[in-house]
């Protein structure tokens, strides 16, 4: 990979003036207020909420959901044997290491060691990665999506793909779910419910919520019809898989089909038949684990990153899987084009977006995926001096936390951080086209209020009068930034191959090996 040496920020409009916050794109560019004039637009049936209230600033991670099923005088040797219940052995050594205070130094050494041991031979690779070594927690927030996710006011959010209706879980690992259509907002509860990690709604359906947790996976069967605020632990189903935990990533198929989860400390992806609640482990040696799941709106492949410097793109009709081998570092961020033909990715050290194009003239019985050979420096995120709206100067640029595109390919959002880790207090908005080539070009700057950051963006799925960007800032504020334009319509009117559905019934075969 080849770095790249002008900065995308050197060619940015100017960056919105120190206390304003963006309201909306329009007529081609991004519209800024004054902060104290609180110009927030509210759009009709969408939610204004504040996301929080079960937050991490009242409680410590582990006097959360634990606290509210467990007696608070109980002993580390009695919580280690309900962990024992739960996880196995590992979680023994768990309790053990995140209670350290509670035991003899000898004890949790010997518990911490033999937790590296544990799952450096779950991980099924030759050597130790340093994240083996990590409390689930720390595991958790070095790979979640959600910035500082142990410290952040929210955990996880996702929008329902094709209703007005999102869900979030809060500190304490409870999970609330707001409709458009109903001041109504149940909140879910479990005893298995913790450390969430990411949710996601199932396509093709108005009520199934995957959680990934700390030892498994709920499913959870919201009925939009109900008017329960506080459904009842029958409505969700427990996926259990052994040594697949802490569970931090999850991707449907666009059918709805399959569920696929992902955990750091397991090489082996599953992919999960839910009304059966059977799963098929996609296994493959290297990388030390599954940090990222990205699926392919298109269904026909999914991408998936490692803790390592490698990463894979799996076809979804035999699984077969191509790798990707020479990164400078691991996977960051990633997102696809909605004809699932061009990936973009980020590595964790480099200020770079990267992309990969892939054919989709490929016959529903190949097993070949045809990505090029190579990444491509797409843009260059370096820091440089940019000009505000009020004449000052400020630094933009950084490395990429995260990234999402919106349905009509036409929109990209990017959050960044600095060398320290720091996240910068905006999100960078790029203009995007991928037919017939992939063009990103500079939008502007989105910026809330003094003091605050991104800690999540999204592009609501449903929006129909361009792009609706939310976010959720580090005040646990959610926001709506509506991208007012008219789609192009090349991605919807562009005559691709449309394959079909995956299935859990090919033949698990060998990888391919793009780079060795």
């Amino acid at each position: 990979m080849v770095m790249c040496d002008n900065s995308v920020f050197s060619i940015f409009p100017p960056a919105p003036a120190q206390g304003t916050i963006t309201v909306c794109e329009q007529h081609g560019g991004l519209l800024s207020s004054p902060a104290q004039s609180k110009p927030y637009k509210k759009l009709p049936g969408y939610p204004d909420v504040v996301l929080s209230g079960g937050g991490s600033s009242s409680l410590t991670h582990r006097e959360n959901a634990k606290s509210a099923f467990l007696p608070h005088n109980e002993t580390v040797w009695k919580r280690a044997l309900h962990a024992w219940y739960e996880m196995g052995s590992p979680g023994v050594f768990e309790e053990i290491v995140n209670s350290s205070d509670e035991v003899p130094d000898w004890v949790a050494v010997l518990a911490k060691k033999t937790l590296t041991l544990v799952r450096w031979a779950n991980s099924l690779h030759g050597s130790i990665f340093p994240h083996l070594s990590m409390s689930n927690e720390e595991i958790i927030t070095e790979f979640s999506q959600i910035v500082n996710w142990s410290r952040s006011p929210v955990r996880a959010f996702a929008w329902h793909p094709h209703t007005l209706k999102f869900a979030y879980a809060l500190g304490d690992d409870s999970i609330k779910v707001h409709s458009g259509k109903s001041d109504l907002v149940p909140t879910l509860k479990h005893k298995l419910q913790k450390n969430v990690a990411d949710l996601a709604w199932q396509p093709q359906s108005a009520s199934v919520l995957a959680v990934a947790c700390q030892s498994c996976v709920l499913i959870w069967h919201v009925e939009p019809t109900s008017l329960a605020t506080r459904p009842s632990t029958s409505s969700c189903q427990v996926l259990h898989q052994n040594n697949h935990a802490p569970v931090t990533c999850l991707a449907w198929d666009p059918s709805g089909r399959i569920l696929l989860s992902a955990s750091p400390v397991d090489t082996s992806l599953m992919a999960w038949d839910v009304p059966m609640e059977t799963c098929i482990p996609l296994r493959r040696l290297g990388g030390g684990g599954v940090s990222l799941l990205r699926w392919s709106p298109d269904g026909s492949k999914v991408f998936s990153a490692t803790p390592s410097q490698l990463f894979r793109v799996w076809e979804t009709r035999r699984w077969t899987c191509e790798v990707w081998t020479k990164c400078t570092s691991r996977c960051k961020s990633a997102c696809w084009s909605p004809d699932g033909r061009t990936l973009l990715f980020a590595t964790e050290n480099e200020p770079i977006i990267y992309s990969l194009t892939f054919s989709t003239n490929i016959d529903d019985t190949s097993t070949v995926i045809g990505g090029s050979q190579s990444a491509v420096v797409s843009v260059s995120l370096a820091e440089v001096d940019l000009k505000t709206e009020d004449g000052e100067t400020t630094k933009v640029g950084g490395l990429v936390q995260s990234m999402v595109m919106d349905r009509h390919g036409e929109r990209l959002a990017v959050t960044l951080h600095d060398d320290k880790g720091q996240v910068l207090p905006y999100i960078a908005l790029f203009r995007t086209r991928t037919n017939p080539m992939l063009e990103i070009t500079p939008c502007g700057l989105v910026q809330g209020e003094i003091g605050e950051y991104p800690l999540h963006v999204s592009f609501q799925p449903s929006f129909d009068r361009g792009a609706l960007l939310s976010v959720v800032w580090s005040s646990g504020a959610l926001r709506y930034v509506p991208l007012y334009f008219i789609p192009s319509g090349e991605i919807q009117n562009a005559h691709y191959h449309q394959p079909a559905p995956p299935t859990l019934n090919g033949n698990i075969l060998s990888p391919i090996a793009r780079h060795t």
